[in-house]
């Protein structure tokens, strides 16, 4: 098994501004800060042209087009009350239920539409900014400094030894759900030195055998994962008490209880594992 293709690969094309011959109706994502607005009954975020929408969008971003219909990304009043039939729901709480390639879409809008919410003025010199015409970025008016969207690399690693899995859980997990380890690249250092980094200083042991797994955008809030399986190469497993709270070796038949689905590269690794041990990607689910 490798990484899944996501449901919007090949339906998806960014874009930074709606194609002339493209008119008509649209998906909208709108924002209430990180919530957006969907059909309280489908699940869904709104479809139709901009002068039908329900709430006046304070920004709108052209996101691309998914199938060939233009989506935008819209943020409204962060005291905005959903209309009748409509709701506010957090992109966590979608997973499963808006459909994957909505969901995909949505999670490239929420990010356009945080950083260009917190980016209105420049970190060097304090002057407003405003978007580029060429390139997804805004540009400060006065020192002509760039600002692209906030996009924080973070590696995840499925550890194994010999027919063993290592898992942990963290102190913000909910109780007893286990995981494979993950971290955010440091400045200066590759996503390989990250990998044997993060390892070490939160179980403690030495890897060695690293292998490309495959990648996910995770807008929880702007992180890109890159994954990777490894090999165990030595040292005793001594979890640092902060990132970690509790890790273990598992065998593919006894594994602990598991974040449920299959939407989170932490899930396809954990699945590959079992997989190429069992033959069953089924873990048990609390």
């Amino acid at each position: 098994m490798r990484r899944p293709l996501r449901a919007s690969e090949g339906r998806f094309v960014p874009g930074l501004s709606r194609s002339a011959e493209r008119s008509g109706p649209a998906w909208w994502f709108l924002f209430r800060r990180r919530e957006l607005l969907v059909d309280a009954r489908e699940c869904r975020p709104l479809r139709g042209d901009e002068g039908e929408l329900p709430l006046a969008p304070t920004a709108v971003h052209f996101v691309g087009e998914l199938e060939g219909m233009p989506c935008f990304a819209a943020e409204v009043a962060p005291e905005a009350s959903p209309p009748p039939g409509l709701d506010f729901r957090d992109l966590r709480l979608l997973f499963g239920r808006l459909d994957d390639a909505l969901h995909d879409v949505a999670g490239r809008a929420v990010q356009l539409v945080e950083w260009d919410r917190t980016h209105r003025f420049c970190g060097a010199c304090g002057a407003p900014t405003a978007p580029s015409p060429t390139e997804r970025s805004r540009l400060c008016g006065r020192c002509g400094l760039p600002h692209f969207p906030r996009l924080a690399p973070a590696i995840i690693v499925a550890v194994e030894r010999e027919d063993e899995l290592l898992l942990a859980r963290g102190p913000q997990f909910p109780p007893g759900i286990f995981s494979v380890l993950a971290g955010f690249v440091e400045p200066g250092e590759s996503v390989e030195e990250a990998v044997v980094r993060e390892v070490r200083e939160e179980a403690g042991i030495a890897l060695d055998e690293l292998r490309w797994f495959g990648s996910q955008p995770w807008p929880f809030p702007h992180s890109l994962m890159l994954g990777f399986q490894a090999r165990y190469a030595g040292g005793e497993l001594a979890i640092d008490g902060v990132e970690l709270s509790e890790a273990g070796w598992f065998r593919a038949d006894a594994m602990p209880p598991l974040f449920p689905g299959n939407v989170s590269i932490a899930q396809w690794l954990i699945h590959d594992f079992l997989e190429r041990h069992t033959g069953s990607r089924g873990p048990r689910e609390p």
